[in-house]
């Protein structure tokens, strides 16, 4: 071996420990320059057990129980009117009055007649009194006899014509003087006073509605007919409903009417409630929210709405394990019940859910409560949502 080899094989040598050191320092190194990722701030909430309505929402409309058009059932001049636009007005209150004197003329004269009748039978039956005994003695002849007979008749069918006139007449003078037919309300008069009116449907004068109870009128589909009915039979189908401008405080009421077929081209059911409204917090013609109560699911899962989210593959929650990481669960929601909602499959009760602060949550990764800096995240999240196309 020369010289030059010999020094080259000892400077391989006198360089291999410090390659060795090297390698064993450089992963030292980039463990060193990659910090963890510290835990995401986040609210969390504890999934309760709760039975829980099962229900339908639906939009409905108000009606009046009653609606009463009043209209003239005799022709007249208008001469009062007893009742204000929109007043309340209780069964039997006058309304309007018609001009009561000629019905009052046709009611003298039809009396005068029943009496002119009257006196004409009371004659009618003395001389069919005395021929019946001069017929005895042969004094009179039969056809004399039957005669008298056929008048006392005669004057018996004008006193019945006669009393018929005058009930006619009576009833003519009544129907001057209109009154409510119902309690309720009344609506803006279609006359004034020196009107002449006369019956007939085009001839309305008022219209008057009650207003206690009240009525919510709605549909449901017809793929919901059957839980429907099964609810009514077993006696569990209630109804509550509330204004669309009142999110709290809904009205209890009462299922009192389900249609006896589907509607052709919309596929729907009418249904009915009757709310109690004594107040007149709900009015006719008014639309509302109409929640169609048909059952209690026992041990619904419940979470705060926020805690659910939205993947591609659909629904799911954060669940912080005991080791404060968080594991993405899938779920099936069921319905909303008020700030919680319903978890059908996928969580249990007493787990703990993130609901707020998702944004800094990944899978596997770890969690702290941060109340303030959560909302902060929601706040964040919500307002990037908004701004997106």
């Amino acid at each position: 071996m020369n010289r030059q080899t010999h020094l080259l094989v000892l400077g391989l040598l006198a360089l291999a420990p410090a390659c060795k050191r090297l390698e064993g320092a450089e992963p030292k190194a980039q463990r060193q320059a990659q910090p963890q990722r510290p835990p995401a701030p986040v609210s969390l909430a504890t999934a309760v057990e709760r039975d829980v309505p099962v229900y339908l929402d639906q939009i409905g409309k108000n009606v009046a129980p009653e609606v009463v058009t009043i209209q003239p059932q005799v022709s007249g001049r208008i001469t009062a009117i007893h009742v204000k636009d929109g007043a309340t007005v209780k069964r039997g209150d006058p309304l309007l009055t018609i001009d009561p004197r000629p019905y009052q003329a046709q009611l003298d004269s039809a009396q005068a007649q029943l009496a002119r009748n009257v006196a004409e039978l009371e004659l009618a039956r003395l001389e069919f009194a005395r021929v019946q005994t001069l017929l005895r003695t042969d004094a009179i002849s039969q056809q004399e006899h039957d005669s008298r007979r056929s008048a006392v008749a005669v004057s018996e069918a004008q006193v019945r014509l006669s009393r018929a006139a005058v009930e006619t007449a009576k009833l003519n003078l009544e129907y001057c003087f209109i009154r409510s037919p119902i309690d309720g309300r009344a609506g803006q008069r279609l006359v004034d006073l020196g009107n002449v009116v006369g019956p007939g449907p085009a001839s309305a004068l008022l219209v008057i509605q009650r207003l206690d109870p009240m009525y919510a009128d709605f549909t449901i589909p017809e793929n919901d007919l059957g839980s429907v009915q099964r609810a009514v039979e077993a006696g569990q189908a209630r109804a509550e409903v509330r204004l669309p401008d009142e999110p709290d405080g809904p009205r209890a009421g009462t299922l009192t009417f389900l249609d006896n077929a589907v509607q052709e081209g919309t596929g729907t059911v009418k249904l009915r409630a009757t709310i109690a409204n004594s107040d007149w917090h709900f009015w006719p013609g008014r639309f509302v929210k109409v929640r169609l109560v048909l059952g209690t699911r026992q041990g619904a899962v419940l979470v705060p709405a926020s805690a659910t989210q939205t993947s591609a593959k659909g629904p799911f929650v954060y669940v912080v394990n005991g080791d404060s990481t968080a594991e993405l669960r899938p779920v099936t929601v069921g319905q909303r019940q008020g700030d919680l909602v319903a978890i059908s499959s996928g969580l249990k009760g007493g787990e703990r859910v993130v609901t707020a602060g998702q944004l800094g949550v990944t899978p596997g990764g770890k969690v702290r409560s941060d109340e303030k800096q959560a909302r902060a995240d929601s706040v964040s999240a919500a307002r990037e949502a908004r701004n997106q196309p």
